[in-house]
């Protein structure tokens, strides 16, 4: 199926590697002229370079601390120089620490706030005008599973994800009438650096292997496995597709069936 977007600019946040990496992939597979950024400046050039080898489409990377305010604004202008005005955004950035209430120090949910709900904020805020004076825009938030069912040892996470999915939900409905659509994609269990992170955190707690942690992980699941960045990208990239015009304000699950709520 053509999506419809060969040749709209897309940045996609955090993508060096993981989810990020998995959409930047499967919008530029589509034609995209795609944005990427990542903390390290080496590693999002080659990123750049790789997925530009592999889809035959221009890719721009960057680096950015998405924390900060002042490194989003000249990442914005970068991109607006090298392509043009971001037609498709997708925010993404690494998640705060692991911990529970019991050993997670009161500094570090302000850094938790401006790392994974504020650059969001300020992203969108950024493209937002471009995409309203044209009519058309597509904004796709990468959050997590937590935000329908929280995570113990992600209390940080819980806490700013959730912060983002009622901004998202919010904004959905302020921004549809422009011809923008506003949608977050919830990971489940991935193999992403992330998941790796997090499995050796439990298994320090519960002491075990965090190579039995994984395993626990895919058992637990209905498919009996995790997830591929590549599958995630290309819910992404549908998300971003002409197609999904009158998709808008939705959390949509790329968990495997993980997730047994209703609702």
């Amino acid at each position: 199926m053509d999506l419809g977007i060969r040749g709209k600019i897309a940045l996609v946040t955090a993508s060096s590697r993981g989810l990020g990496r998995g959409c930047a992939e499967q919008l530029a597979a589509e034609g995209c002229r795609v944005a990427i950024c990542s903390r390290d400046a080496g590693a999002a050039r080659q990123a750049a370079e790789a997925i530009s080898k592999k889809t035959g489409t221009d890719v721009f990377g960057v680096a950015a601390d998405l924390s900060e305010a002042g490194d989003i604004n000249r990442l914005l202008d970068g991109v607006r120089k090298a392509l043009g005005e971001p037609e498709i955004l997708v925010t993404n950035a690494g998640g705060p620490p692991p911990g529970t209430y019991a050993s997670t120090a009161i500094e570090e949910y302000e850094k938790a706030l401006n790392l994974t709900l504020m650059s969001a904020v300020h992203l969108i805020h950024g493209v937002t005008p471009a995409m309203q004076s044209n009519g058309w825009g597509r904004i796709i938030a990468i959050t997590s599973i937590s935000v329908k069912q929280p995570i113990g040892t992600l209390l940080l996470s819980n806490m700013a994800r959730a912060g983002l999915t009622g901004f998202l939900k919010t904004i959905a409905t302020e921004l549809a009438p422009d011809g923008i659509t506003v949608n977050a994609l919830l990971p489940g269990t991935h193999k992403t650096s992330r998941i790796d992170q997090l499995a050796t955190f439990r298994a320090e707690q519960e002491k075990t292997s965090p190579e039995a942690i994984i395993q626990e992980m895919m058992s637990a699941n209905p498919s009996q496995t995790i997830g591929d960045p590549s599958d995630f990208g290309a819910a992404a990239a549908f998300l971003a597709s002409v197609q999904a015009r009158y998709i808008t304000g939705q959390n949509i699950l790329v968990d495997g069936g993980n997730y047994r709520g209703l609702l």
